[in-house]
C-alpha cells in the first residue's frame, strides 16, 4: 500500500514540475467541461491531483504488465524502449484529459524525463 501512495505522489509531483518548467506543457480548467464523474473541477490543484493520481495508478498497476509484455523489445533496444513506453503513458494522459495539453514531441520527452527522475528519487525504480 505504501508503494501505491508513493507512485501517486510521484505522478502528482512529476506533472506539477512538468507544467511549471517545460514550455509546451499546460494544465488548465475548461469552464463547463472540467467534470470528473459528476463532480465539477474548479481549481487547478484539483486537476493536478486527478491527472497525477491517474499517472501514479497507471504506473503502479498497468506499467508492470506492459514491462513484461515488451521485454523482448527492451532487450533488442538495450532498454531504450522503456522510455518509449513511458512516453506512451504520458501521451495517453494527454489524450484522456482535455485539461492536460502537451504540444509536441520535445515537451513530451522532457515531461517523461521529469517523471522518470522523480520516480528514481522516490525510490520507485529499481
Amino acid at each position: 500500500m505504501g508503494r501505491l501512495f508513493w507512485h501517486i505522489v510521484g505522478g502528482i509531483l512529476g506533472i506539477f514540475l512538468a507544467v511549471k518548467f517545460v514550455p509546451g506543457v499546460s494544465l488548465e480548467i475548461i469552464p463547463g467541461k472540467s467534470i470528473f464523474f459528476g463532480f465539477p473541477l474548479t481549481e487547478n490543484w484539483q486537476i493536478f491531483l486527478l491527472v497525477g493520481s491517474i499517472l501514479g495508478l497507471i504506473n503502479f498497476f498497468i506499467k508492470p504488465i506492459l514491462d513484461k509484455i515488451t521485454l523482448p523489445l527492451k532487450i533488442l533496444t538495450l532498454g531504450l524502449f522503456s522510455l518509449i513506453l513511458n512516453m506512451g503513458i504520458i501521451w495517453l494522459l494527454d489524450v484522456l484529459f482535455l485539461e492536460f495539453k502537451i504540444l509536441g514531441i520535445l515537451p513530451l520527452f522532457l515531461t517523461t524525463i521529469i517523471v522518470l527522475v522523480i520516480s528514481i528519487l522516490l525510490g520507485l525504480k529499481r
